[in-house]
């Protein structure tokens, strides 16, 4: 493995609009993954494993729950510094990102928001320690972006809730302890359901052969006649805005996370630019490679500015839903846009394990995907501006 020599770009001084604060739990995040993820990641991603002995690292930088509050075991940091660390997080891997986004934004936000006392105390401390690890389920095998077409559904019986379906594409699904899940009553109203690992009849199969997220573990859900205890529901919120609101958050760390990648790509790509050879003189001084890398930085940048305007937005309770549409369907095309370039600029060695830009690039392929694809981002941004519903 190449030593990390990772350099974050700021070409418009970003950081002096950054607390004090803010920079030190960037800078620890940064440390960590310099230290703990870039030696390992290359392997992890070539052998298609998660390497689980980060994760009481990701706990140790308050990657888990970084905005739940500290009585619950969270960090109590704003929304800021919550982006901040899932963009140095993703700088290392995209994968190790949605395993921290799928603990904070999926599984721990739903039982801080939707959740009772007695839910919030119980499994709180334990998944912001990384001593239990979650997962979310909302996407199923026919029903991606339309959610609440979901068949997974419960029934009432009596003393327990009967819980049968199948959730995919479930990121820490092989090794989770607890699954927020998502399901229609009797009456077709969506719940949220904290279901445990040991319940009988719940399994959590890998999904294997991806070319993407190769480093994070994906599986699926599945429930055949699972006996849910009935403090398990989620009492507070129901209805199809519930999940939706899980997935704000977890878009707005997504949009943060992928400026991580987009900077590493850059970086990786201004370096060998400066040292690769080539027609007697150093390839960053041809015209069309300087453009590729003024077009980088300047979209870097704009990236940065609309994350630390939404960061604002939402500190303040102001972030609307279609803001962070926008934010996440953006910044993860620029980023896509950036591997690509990096990627041709160094030529055949850019598909070389030796540097981090294909497996960005592959990540990123998934990530453009997933908390809604960049077409469904689009149309709600159309929504928005319009008033004219396109989903209907």
């Amino acid at each position: 493995m190449k030593p990390d020599l990772f350099e974050a770009p700021d070409y418009y001084n970003i950081d002096d609009l950054l607390t004090e604060e803010h920079k030190l739990i960037r800078d620890a995040a940064r440390s960590w993954v310099k230290r703990d993820v870039s030696p390992i990641i290359e392997e992890a991603a070539q052998e298609a494993k998660f390497p689980k002995s980060i994760i009481p690292g990701l706990a140790e930088i308050g990657a888990f729950g970084p905005y739940i509050p500290e009585q619950y075991g969270g960090a109590g940091l704003d929304q800021i510094s919550y982006g901040l660390i899932m963009q140095e997080i993703e700088r290392g891997d995209s994968g190790v990102r949605s395993t921290a986004s799928v603990q904070s934004s999926l599984v721990m936000y739903p039982i801080w928001k939707y959740g009772n006392e007695e839910q919030r105390n119980k499994y709180l401390p334990k998944l912001a320690s990384g001593e239990w690890m979650g997962s979310f389920g909302l996407t199923e095998p026919d029903h991606g972006s339309n959610p609440g077409g979901m068949v997974t559904n419960f029934k009432d019986k009596g003393d327990h809730y009967l819980l049968n379906g199948a959730k995919m594409w479930i990121s820490n699904s092989p090794f989770c302890d607890v699954a927020v899940v998502w399901a229609k009553n009797e009456e077709g109203r969506i719940h949220g359901l904290i279901v445990e690992r040991g319940m009988e009849g719940f399994t959590t199969p890998e999904t294997h052969n991806k070319w993407s997220l190769r480093a994070s573990a994906t599986g699926e859900l599945i429930f055949q006649d699972v006996k849910v205890p009935k403090e398990n529901l989620l009492p507070n919120k129901s209805g199809l805005g519930a999940p939706l609101g899980c997935l704000d958050s977890a878009r707005y760390g997504i949009a943060w996370g992928v400026i991580g990648a987009a900077m590493d790509c850059y970086d990786t790509a201004l370096r060998y630019s400066k040292e690769r050879i080539q027609f007697g003189k150093p390839i960053g001084q041809f015209q069309l490679q300087q453009k590729k890398l003024a077009e980088m930085i300047t979209e870097i940048t704009k990236a940065q500015l609309l994350c630390l305007r939404l960061g604002q937005l939402k500190n303040e309770n102001k972030a609307t839903s279609a803001q962070i549409s926008m934010a996440k369907r953006n910044n993860v095309d620029m980023a896509l846009k950036i591997a690509r370039d990096a990627r041709q600029m160094l030529g055949g060695m850019g598909i070389s394990g030796e540097y981090s830009i294909m497996r960005h690039m592959m990540n990123l392929e998934s990530v453009v995907t997933y908390e809604g694809t960049h077409d469904i981002h689009l149309l709600i941004t159309g929504l928005d501006v319009t008033g004219l519903n396109a989903f209907k």
